[in-house]
């Protein structure tokens, strides 16, 4: 065989090769600790198989053998971007089980709380999106916005990043007049500082082509691989369970959900820029109708829990040093004492990143029979091998966060 067929053949078996790549499970650009072992050919992704389990801590089994008021905890660590929504569905779940009906106030102090929750999560994915492309400003910067979300969290229940916020049937205490002043603060502030990151990343031309057709996924494919919230919307299917199966009354509520056409980077970027804004709303609204219910009743401002469900709230600390049956019902509490109704139900909220579900089975106990957490991330991995194939490496980094996967909510 002559030289010239030996470096022909040589020149094949080089251009065929691939090499394999982990990216993750430590690696930062994963925002989270789960693998992905990439076949890559230059630097085009030819496959990729997804690991995930890392931090698997099995709150489904744990939550079979809590009391129901306990497990709330739990739900804050699905998703700790926007815990408070977790818990409002969790609980949401249990009053749908006991048919509890919340009063008007509770339902707009929930949904105040939640859609600031949503805020703070929209502004985390996407500022960490332009991290990605290498835009680290508008990161540092509106995570000070970030910032008076969780002081208002704080002034609420005390907590921040994983809040155990509420009580079923309502809060576990009243809203101060500080709380409602750090809302009004952030409502003040904010919308100058949303523009700014607008206008930092929005009509970037580097940032564009970084986003533009990167990470795509149609309709039809989000809809087999059942995708929700801004990923499904960013596709161009308009579905928004607040709409569709409305609770804590958000059909009084005036706001648009907003939907992409291609599903790439750049649609699910603008997406969650534009429900940002409608959140914005929401939060207004909620104030406006809050201070409308205590205008019309004056009363109506100590409501903050519906008392039909009065057997999950603690009673008062003085009740409790001074009368014995306010003693006893604490250690009932306290100790899992409280049964609840047999049945079988699905409960859904709108979560920051999709469809956010509750199966519970009760047999009539303490504890839940069966319970188990959709977990929105856990659908959308399933498809990162599919949306990132062909692509760039580069784009692969950006899809994932685009897809605001949350490691904890993935594993559960």
């Amino acid at each position: 065989m002559s030289d010239q067929k030996h470096i022909q053949l040589a020149d094949e078996s080089l251009a065929k090769q691939s090499t394999t790549l982990n990216l993750g499970p430590t690696h930062p650009a994963t925002h989270g600790v789960f693998q992905n072992i990439l076949e890559i050919d230059g630097e085009k992704v030819l496959s990729a198989v997804p690991t995930i389990g890392y931090i698997h801590r099995a709150f489904e089994k744990i939550a079979e053998r809590r009391p129901y008021y306990q497990i709330t905890p739990l739900t804050d660590r699905l998703n700790y971007c926007s815990a408070p929504i977790n818990n409002m569905g969790w609980h949401l779940t249990i009053e749908k089980l006991l048919g509890i009906k919340t009063p008007k106030r509770v339902d707009y102090l929930r949904v105040l709380i939640m859609e600031l929750a949503r805020i703070a999560d929209h502004l985390i994915c996407n500022s960490v999106v332009a991290v990605d492309t290498g835009a680290l400003t508008g990161f540092t910067y509106v995570f000070q916005w970030r910032e008076l979300i969780y002081e208002i969290y704080e002034e609420v229940c005390g907590s921040r990043l994983t809040t155990n916020i509420g009580r079923v049937g309502g809060f576990e205490r009243n809203f101060s007049e500080v709380a409602f002043q750090k809302v009004q603060k952030f409502l003040d502030t904010f919308p100058k500082v949303m523009k700014e990151f607008e206008t930092l990343l929005t009509r970037n031309r580097i940032f564009m082509e970084r986003c533009i057709g990167a990470g795509p996924i149609n309709a039809e494919r989000a809809l087999n691989y059942s995708f929700t919230g801004p990923n499904l919307r960013a596709a161009g299917v308009d579905y928004d369970v607040r709409v569709a199966q409305p609770y804590c009354s958000y059909e009084d509520f005036d706001f648009k959900v907003p939907v992409g056409t291609t599903g790439d980077v750049y649609d699910r970027y603008l997406v969650r820029n534009a429900e940002i804004w409608e959140s914005y709303s929401i939060v207004q609204q909620a104030m406006n109708k809050l201070a409308q219910l205590e205008k019309e009743d004056p009363s109506q401002k100590e409501v903050f829990y519906a008392k039909e469900a009065d057997k999950f709230h603690l009673p008062p600390k003085e009740d409790v040093y001074t009368k014995m049956e306010a003693l006893i019902f604490h250690f009932k509490m306290i100790m899992g004492e409280i049964d609840v109704l047999p049945g079988e139900i699905y409960n859904a909220v709108e979560g920051a990143n999709g469809e956010v579900g509750y199966y519970l089975i009760s047999d009539g106990g303490r504890t839940p029979y069966r319970l188990h957490f959709r977990r929105p991330c856990f659908i959308y991995y399933q498809a990162y091998p599919e949306i990132i194939k062909d692509g760039l490496l580069s784009d692969a980094v950006i899809t994932l966060s685009s897809l605001n996967v949350i490691a904890g909510e993935l594993d559960a």
